[in-house]
């Protein structure tokens, strides 16, 4: 048995502490590849052991081979997710006379002065707190780092899919150069569509000369899950649903808007269910107690943006149920995850649709499901931004840096070509962003300017942060809300929803944006501003699919779902087809072409044909996730011909087209000043395209 590998401690504590008799079957297949130092992706579903697959072997490592200092980061997307961990970690290094540390957003200035002092050997941590070690003057990279041999990413999926895991790894070739040596890299992760790949993006330049493991042992044959779909006609009738159902439980709700889930939250109160709230507007105090509440209750309902899909502990749970649908399997898999852990219980998961365009959408995405698809995770194309950002945040670590060399920094790491990465230090120059003397860079004023708040605070991180007003009860902060809930004309007080409960409000701070409440019974509500996020090819061509008939096997469907999709069916059949895309000229007078390809996807189609028929796609109202919205007087014919015109100018993927921006899109994109114009613009065109979407649809005729 490979845990006999395990230092002798470990595996006493194994059997004796822990009272396990045996490891599962990840923690036993990862022992040999972690101990000999491999890169590794570490998969299994949630509550599947990850963690100790992880850090077993990596504390006999330290015995083994005599670590000393800080040797181990443990990163983690969310900061909860690391409160939760450290009892759990704290007990294992005690085993060894080691010790874990705890360093994020919330770690006190005290803690923080100790852990510089006294290093503890694992640091339990976020991206953003290590780029802000790194630049602090009041740490020393090298008496910090300078010991490192190994970082565990947690939910590795989680940041490879956007900004925050491109800046990660920058983050840690930089680490790497200040240990002065290969850091070993172990990611851990639920279900996904590409491993090699995710491994591959995991290890960064090192890919090339580094041995690298993906342990994904088969999963346990357990009773199949249990998913059901209802249709409920509103977020009121979807109260009323929960709070009837399975009283005397534990329910887990999710809901994918901070509003739904604050209107949810209300309704069920007045239900008279005990109801707790996570999203990521409330504050730190909020979401604390309401999980730890919600941890020690039993008849009891927490509803829940996707802060708690991640493998966060909230005690066992019953039921989870999900009002509308997530846009991935994926997330389907993590909120599922989190039932059937107890023995003889068994997995399940109930959809409660409010609309026709949830119960499409949640019927697509089991449909999925049911099929075995998982989706791939990709990172986000054309990271350009965040060199800039490196740049910086290298002037800030260093002082200075070469103009010609600052680049050996990231080891290699494909954020741009050596080209745009030239274009973009020049840029940064013209603009004030850097200034230079004898060939080196450093902060320029515009820098200074522009993010030198609060100890360049905003140059920290790779996500942008909408502007909020900050809602207080005397002195204690209940969360944030956008600004919008204070400048909207009302009638009569003004109420907004936080945490589940109305607040009345009795002052607005402008000057601060803080906005100071009180309690009330009067009906309110609240907002968040955000951009609506495209569907995939795959999601909604399965939505297509269940439209002409494909019945989700696996999955339970009650009467009012069975009926309502039917209503759902009738209505939009004049739009599918089995083998072909069709155009239709409407009552209203609308001509679409539906495609039901997916806004990116969507997005190349209505750039190419606008590119070689120009007036041919409506210019005011493009595109959605189903349709290409065309001219009054366009036909299939006109559409035939600009695609046949478009394959062959473009080839038969479209290469190179790229949907228009607009210069509000360009807002959403950190950074963006960082970088000339037709760049910015470009990153955000590549990361608004799906060509393989767009390539489907063409090879289909068009009707």
């Amino acid at each position: 048995m490979t845990a006999q590998l395990l230092d002798p401690v470990v595996q006493h504590h194994i059997v004796n502490s822990l009272g396990w008799p045996a490891l599962r079957p990840l923690q036993e297949a990862s022992v040999e590849p972690v101990l000999r130092g491999n890169d590794a992706l570490l998969l299994a579903p949630t509550a599947g052991g990850k963690t100790e697959a992880a850090v077993f072997p990596l504390l006999s490592r330290m015995t083994q081979e005599n670590w000393r200092g800080l040797t181990v980061l443990y990163v983690c997307p969310l900061r909860a997710l690391l409160n939760n961990l450290e009892p759990r970690l704290a007990g294992y290094t005690s085993w060894l006379g080691r010790r874990v540390g705890l360093w994020h957003g919330d770690t006190s200035d005290s803690v923080r002065r100790r852990l510089l002092v006294d290093r503890p050997d694992i640091l339990l941590t976020t991206p953003e707190s290590l780029e802000s070690m790194l630049v602090s003057t009041r740490v020393t990279p090298s008496q910090m780092f300078g010991d490192l041999r190994a970082v565990v990413v947690d939910e590795v999926h989680a940041f490879a899919g956007d900004d925050r895991g491109w800046h990660l790894l920058a983050v840690l070739e930089r680490l790497a150069e200040v240990a002065g040596r290969p850091v070993q890299r172990i990611g851990l992760s639920a279900t996904v569509g590409n491993q090699e790949a995710l491994l591959n993006w995991l290890q960064g330049p090192a890919r090339t000369v580094r041995t690298a493991t993906v342990v994904s042992p088969p999963a346990t044959a357990g009773p199949p899950p249990e998913l059901e779909l209802d249709y409920v006609a509103s977020v009121p009738n979807a109260a009323t649903v929960i709070s009837a159902l399975h009283r005397g439980e534990k329910r887990l709700v999710f809901a994918d808007s901070r509003r739904t889930v604050e209107a949810l939250a209300v309704a069920l109160r007045a239900r008279g269910t005990t109801t707790f709230v996570s999203h990521s507007s409330l504050s730190r105090d909020e979401r604390r107690q309401a999980e730890r509440a919600f941890a020690e209750a039993r008849d009891c309902v927490i509803v829940s943006t996707s802060t708690l899909e991640l493998g966060i502990d909230v005690g066992d749970l019953d039921r989870v149920l999900q009002v509308g649908a997530p846009r991935t399997v994926a997330s389907l898999l993590q909120r599922l995850g989190r039932t059937g852990r107890r023995p003889g219980t068994t997995r399940s998961m109930l959809f409660l649709a409010t609309e026709d365009d949830q119960l499409l959408q949640a019927a697509g995405l089991l449909q999925l499901w049911s099929e075995g698809f998982v989706e791939p995770v990709v990172p986000p194309p054309a990271p350009r931004h965040l060199v800039g950002q490196q740049l910086l945040a290298l002037c800030l670590q260093k002082g200075r840096v070469g103009g010609s060399t600052w680049t050996q920094s990231l080891s290699g790491l494909e954020l741009a070509t050596a080209e745009e990465a030239a274009r973009i230090s020049e840029w940064m120059l013209e603009t004030g962003h850097l200034d230079s003397d004898s060939g080196m860079l450093f902060v320029g004023p515009e820098t200074e300017r522009r993010y030198g708040y609060r100890h360049f605070l905003e140059l920290l991180s790779a996500f942008t942060a909408d502007p909020e007003f900050t809602v207080l009860h005397g002195r204690v902060e209940v969360g944030t809300v956008d600004p919008l809930v204070m400048t909207r004309k009302v009638e009569g007080p003004r109420v907004l929803v936080l945490g589940g409960r109305p607040w009345k409000v009795t002052f607005i701070d402008w000057k601060r944006r803080r906005t100071f409440v009180e309690p009330t019974d009067l009906p309110g509500n609240s907002k968040w501003s955000g951009l609506g996020q495209p569907l995939s090819f795959a999601l909604t061509d399965a939505m297509r699919r269940v439209a002409l008939g494909a019945d989700m096997p696996g999955v339970s469907l009650t009467r009012r779902a069975t009926e309502r999709l039917a209503v759902v069916r009738e209505d939009i059949e004049p739009t599918v087809s089995t083998d072909t895309s069709l155009v239709l000229q409407h009552d209203s007078g609308l001509v679409r072409w539906w495609t039901w390809a997916g806004g990116r996807a969507n997005g190349v189609l209505a750039a190419a044909l606008s590119a070689v028929a120009p007036g041919l796609v409506d210019e005011l109202e493009r595109y959605d996730n189903r349709y290409v919205k065309l001219r009054g007087d366009a036909t299939a014919g006109a559409v035939r011909e600009a695609v046949a015109e478009a394959r062959k100018r473009f080839s038969d993927d479209l290469a190179g087209v790229e949907p228009s921006v607009s210069d509000e899109s360009l807002k959403q994109l950190k950074f963006a000043d960082l970088l000339p114009t037709d760049l910015a613009t470009s990153t955000l065109g590549r990361r608004a395209s799906d060509h393989d979407g767009a390539a489907k649809v063409l090879r289909r005729p068009v009707a």
